[in-house]
C-alpha cells in the first residue's frame, strides 16, 4: 500500500512538473479593463511586461498572435524585456514585429538596470519604440504617457517625468516594480507596472513563495489609492526558473474610455 501511494504521488507530481514546465508558460491568458478617465475617445493600450524574450519562439510567436487579434491603439512595455545572457540582439527578432497605431512605448526594468547598455537609445529607436526614461511623451494630444527608471535598481525621478506633461491631459505613469506606487499615488490617474510575475508559482492555500525586491505588498491586479489605480501585469516570461504553476502568463488589455 505504501509503494502504491509513492507511486502516485510521484506520478502526480511529474504531472505537476510537466505542466508548470511545457503548457502554462506557454498559456498567455488576456486579461480585459475598463477604466474611466478624461479622454477624447476610448484608447485600448496593451500592457506587456517581463518579455524575457529570447529570440523568435513559441511562446513569443503566440503573442504576436493575440496582438494581431487585439488590435490595440498603442503598446507600453513596463521593463525586462532581456533574459540570461542580458543581449539585446535577443529580444530585436520579438520588438521589430510590434506595431500598434499609435506607437510602441517601452520603460526600464531591473534587468536592463543589471545591464546598462550606452547604445540602448539608438536600439530601440531604429525599432521605431519610444524609449522613455524619467521622461513623457505624447501618446496622443489628450493621452501621456510619463515613464520612470527602474525604482528598484535605477533612479526614478516622478518630478522630473512629470515635468513634461501639460496641464489637463490624461496621464498615465509607467514604471517596472510596483512598490513605487506608494511615492505615486495621487500624481496620476493611472499607473502601469510589472515585475511580480504574479509570484509565477502559486500553490492554493499558500503564500506565495517567492517576490522580486521592489515589489512592496503588490502582487497582481488592480489596486487603488488617492484617486490613483494601479494596474500589476504578470508578465509574459519567467525568471530564475522557467517555470509556472496557478499563474498563467499574460496579455493585460485596458481600455481607456470617457
Amino acid at each position: 500500500m505504501r509503494r502504491f501511494f509513492l507511486t502516485i504521488f510521484t506520478v502526480a507530481a511529474l504531472c505537476v512538473l510537466g505542466w508548470g514546465l511545457f503548457v502554462e508558460p506557454y498559456n498567455i491568458e488576456v486579461t480585459y479593463t475598463y477604466v474611466e478617465g478624461q479622454v477624447a475617445r476610448p484608447l485600448k493600450i496593451a500592457h506587456l511586461t517581463d518579455l524575457r524574450a529570447a529570440g523568435l519562439g513559441r511562446r513569443e510567436k503566440l503573442l504576436l498572435e493575440l496582438l494581431d487579434q487585439e488590435q490595440p491603439d498603442v503598446i507600453i512595455i513596463t521593463g525586462d524585456t532581456l533574459t540570461s545572457g542580458f543581449r539585446y540582439d535577443r529580444i530585436e527578432p520579438l520588438l521589430s514585429r510590434l506595431h500598434a497605431p499609435l506607437g510602441v512605448w517601452l520603460v526600464r526594468g531591473n534587468w536592463e538596470n543589471d545591464m546598462p547598455f550606452r547604445g540602448e537609445r539608438a536600439f530601440y529607436s531604429q525599432l521605431h519604440i519610444h524609449f522613455l526614461l524619467n521622461e513623457a511623451g505624447a501618446i496622443r494630444p489628450d493621452v501621456w504617457l510619463a515613464a520612470l527608471d527602474d525604482p528598484s535598481t535605477g533612479t526614478p525621478n516622478l518630478e522630473e517625468a512629470l515635468s513634461g506633461v501639460p496641464q489637463g491631459v490624461y496621464t498615465i505613469l509607467a514604471f517596472h516594480a510596483p512598490g513605487f506606487f506608494d511615492e505615486a499615488t495621487g500624481r496620476v490617474p493611472l499607473v502601469l507596472a510589472g515585475h511580480t510575475h504574479g509570484g509565477q508559482v502559486r500553490i492554493p492555500f499558500l503564500p506565495v513563495f517567492w517576490l522580486p525586491r521592489g515589489s512592496g505588498h503588490y502582487l497582481e491586479g488592480w489596486y487603488g489609492a488617492n484617486d490613483s489605480k494601479m494596474y500589476v501585469s504578470r508578465g509574459i516570461g519567467t525568471s530564475i526558473l522557467p517555470i509556472r504553476f496557478m499563474c498563467r502568463p499574460e496579455l493585460a488589455i485596458i481600455t481607456i474610455g470617457p
